[in-house]
């Protein structure tokens, strides 16, 4: 789990802008980790993590696009039903809101790494690399019926 910058950048829907942002940051050598894009009647909006924050800034800058940079927290998930329900169920419990989160899709060993854009990142924090909740690690043990002995 890390605190990261993301930048969001609200972008005209037209064709080729995404595409010279993205090209503008390849030849920077900034790398995205995670992005999500949005889009309403009037604009689009890319929300992205990068590697290299202060590489990316002077290439943003320099396309003159309108964008905002905001801390959010990357926490890497096993990628399995029900992992990103247990980390919303612990936010939650103490009473930490998600305002919005993404994630990537399933990697190489098993992982995901959700964004999360939380009120709080310190308690975030806290709360998430304390003690899992005790109800979660319980193992619920599932009996088999008793086989059915149809013999006559």
């Amino acid at each position: 789990m890390e605190k990261c910058v993301q930048f969001s950048i609200f972008l005209v829907n037209k064709p080729g802008v995404l595409s010279q942002i993205f090209r503008e940051l390849a030849k920077a050598k900034v790398n995205m980790t995670n992005i999500a894009m949005m889009d309403s009647m009037e604009h689009g909006v890319l929300r992205m993590v990068v590697d290299d924050p202060a590489a990316a800034r002077p290439v943003l800058s320099r396309l003159n696009i309108p964008m905002a940079e905001t801390d959010v927290l990357a926490v890497t998930l096993s990628n399995r039903p029900g992992a990103a329900a247990d980390l919303c169920e612990r936010l939650a419990d103490s009473h930490i809101a998600v305002s919005y989160m993404y994630c990537t899709g399933g990697a190489v060993g098993g992982k995901t790494v959700v964004v999360l854009k939380v009120p709080d990142i310190k308690k975030a924090t806290k709360v998430l690399e304390g003690n899992k909740s005790p109800r979660r690690d319980m193992k619920i043990k599932l009996r088999r019926p008793a086989p059915v002995n149809n013999r006559r």
